[in-house]
């Protein structure tokens, strides 16, 4: 088996982490907001954790026993919003990225998941879960593909997450330790943020060696039409579907902007339409989004969701950022 590391550089960044354990709280007036949310008080049976109340804090060391559904962690995982729209990660062997949708423009995710473990599964007065992961990345999450097999995050030696909020954004930084994938094993640094007035999240993330195959990708869900775009003269494009796509069969778009000297291919996968990087060991950025039409200000065709997002890569052609 190989074995990259970067100790030295990882060390670095987890020496950065503060040790001791904070509870957080939207920054007041902000239009942004992220946190992670863990029990305590509880104990473990087997791999589900029971008993406890939930806790903020600002970082979180994943415990060997977690799994999908195990409890301990509210919603399963960090989420990030602006007062548009929300993510969540789940922080477990999926390591997929869901949308909550939002029918007001308030910080909502304080409150999501703590009349019941899963809830936001039912429609809310501030939105509801809003799109079926099944065994597909989500939106914008990271896996690898190799041979036309997914392989997720079933094998880590430690991951810790840390969420941060700001005045102008909030955002969640995630550390892979030790992701084992057939015979490779790497590190991966991600750090994710939202902005006020924005739908999109900016994803990068380094991987600590060059290993092919590393992907993120949209879901492949029913009743939906999904397109590429790219511009000859420009540095970006995008990968994007469209259609009454939502759990609740309502509009739903979802976009993933990649830069185009990042890419190696745009395929097909088993279950996501999927942008596949080169191998490198330099930091990747790339952009996802999603529009519900039961927002605020909802996007409710697939004429206004592609101007919108075309809109989006002009911004990045023209600026090289969002």
């Amino acid at each position: 088996m190989k074995i990259y590391t970067t100790a030295a550089a990882f060390a670095l960044i987890l020496a950065q982490i503060s040790c001791a354990t904070h509870t957080t709280a939207p920054v007041p007036g902000a239009k942004t907001y992220a946190e992670i949310s863990v029990k305590e008080g509880g104990s473990w049976t087997g791999r589900k954790y029971a008993g406890g109340t939930f806790k903020n804090v600002q970082e979180h060391t994943i415990d060997p026993r977690h799994t999908d559904h195990s409890f301990d962690i509210r919603y399963e995982g960090p989420g990030w919003e602006s007062n548009l729209i929300a993510y969540r990660l789940y922080l477990d062997w999926r390591n997929a990225i869901d949308i909550f949708g939002k029918t007001t423009e308030k910080i909502i995710l304080p409150e999501v998941g703590q009349d019941g473990f899963d809830s936001y599964h039912l429609k809310q007065d501030w939105g509801s879960d809003i799109l079926k992961v099944g065994k597909g990345v989500g939106l914008g999450s990271i896996s690898r593909i190799v041979n036309n097999e997914m392989y997720r995050f079933e094998s880590v030696d430690k991951t810790t997450v840390k969420v941060h909020n700001a005045a102008k954004s909030s955002g969640v930084d995630i550390f892979y330790k030790g992701w084992k994938t057939l015979n490779d094993k790497i590190n991966v640094n991600a750090s994710l943020s939202i902005f006020p007035d924005e739908r999109f999240t900016k994803y990068s993330f380094t991987p600590s060696a060059p290993v092919s195959g590393i992907c993120t990708g949209i879901v492949k869900v029913k009743n939906s039409e999904y397109w590429e775009k790219t511009d000859a003269a420009g540095n970006w494009g995008y990968i994007a579907t469209f259609g009454n796509q939502s759990m609740f069969d309502d509009a739903l778009g979802m976009v993933l902007f990649y830069e185009k000297s990042t890419a190696a291919e745009v395929k097909a996968g088993p279950f996501d339409h999927l942008v596949i990087f080169k191998p490198t060991t330099k930091p990747i950025t790339y952009y996802f989004l999603a529009t519900w039409e039961k927002e605020a200000h909802g996007i409710t065709t697939k004429a206004e969701f592609e101007a919108y997002i075309n809109n989006k890569l002009t911004e990045l052609n023209s600026k090289n950022k969002l």
